[in-house]
């Protein structure tokens, strides 16, 4: 099977010669846009040799009008397919696909609403001490905050489908806002979810999305019904184990089972990492499965390690 191939028929539940993989980071500052970022993912899609080709963003939403307080959320201007952060990540797509083939299934990364809100008001770094000015200011203007997501989420949508168009087989839908301690269920109900959704119905004609949920402490049944192919989730973060998560998503292919911050991944060694391996998909046997880790890994992480992770489902 080609590596598309595999991530497809594993996806759908059908037979595979081995389990595919996917893992990703945030490669070093110097290599986030242009021909250095189109080299940096191609270095790594070789050397890692993962099924799923993860392509990276770091053309995020901008921060071009101060939010300072929660009416500023009104001032937000809408974007449209020329917006720069838009066109130039089409950019990056093309010229991978174009030197890749498109040998893995493809994946484009798009921010979430809540992630992307929180790069608009001035934040890349800096989300765990920080995310609850974004509650605060929902809790303050819900009116002028919900005009502002409303925004950024028609944004998000547009490039959704340009990633599409450019020849990406999915999208990766990084979602935030689903902490238990951040926003209440009826806050996420109302204010988050319908941007959510409104992102993957941009995405709607593609059947090999996957919906990333980050974070610690989710509540993961705010998602259950998402329309998405896959589903992700950090299970070393206060979350539900690979097996909670799979019955809370029956019809889903659950991708993860390995420590993306630390454990064998990050400082094991390959017969480690090998072991673990074995066990995880020991446990996720005869369930629709992909193996990856619970969120990106570190930037630093040698790409020998990935590689053993990927070899041992040999």
């Amino acid at each position: 099977m080609t590596k598309k191939e595999r991530v497809i028929a594993a996806i759908k539940g059908q037979p595979v010669d081995r389990i595919p993989s996917g893992f990703w980071l945030h490669f070093p500052e110097s290599c986030f846009y242009g021909d250095a970022a189109v080299q940096a993912h191609l270095k790594f899609f070789r050397e890692t040799e993962t099924d799923i080709q993860k392509i990276m963003n770091e053309n995020l939403v901008p921060c071009d009008i101060p939010i300072r307080k929660a009416v500023d959320w009104k001032n937000l201007k809408p974007f449209h397919r020329q917006s720069p952060f838009i066109v130039n990540q089409v950019e990056i797509i093309k010229r991978i696909l174009d030197l890749t083939g498109g040998e893995g299934l493809t994946l484009a990364t798009v921010h979430g609403i809540v992630a992307s809100a929180w790069h608009a008001r001035g934040g890349s770094a800096g989300y765990e001490t920080g995310s609850g000015l974004l509650a605060e200011h929902l809790r303050e203007d819900p009116q002028a905050v919900s005009y502002g997501w409303e925004i950024i989420s028609d944004g998000l949508a547009i490039l959704t489908q340009a990633c599409l168009e450019a020849g990406a087989d999915g999208i990766y839908y990084a979602a935030l806002g689903g902490e238990s301690y951040l926003f209440t269920d009826e806050e996420f109900e109302t204010y988050i979810k319908p941007h959510d959704l409104k992102v993957l119905k941009a995405a709607e004609d593609s059947p090999y999305n996957v919906l990333h949920i980050c974070k610690d402490r989710l509540n993961l049944e705010r998602y259950r019904n998402y329309p998405c192919a896959v589903v992700n989730w950090g299970v070393y973060e206060q979350n539900p184990s690979l097996l909670e998560g799979a019955a809370i998503f029956p019809d889903k292919a659950i991708l993860g089972g390995l420590d993306d911050r630390s454990g064998v991944l990050v400082d094991g060694t390959k017969e480690q990492i090998q072991n673990e391996v074995n066990q995880i998909l020991h446990m996720m046997d005869g369930r629709r499965f992909l193996l990856g880790a619970d969120c990106t890994l570190p930037t630093e992480i040698a790409y020998d390690r990935i590689h053993a992770a990927v070899e041992a489902v040999e």
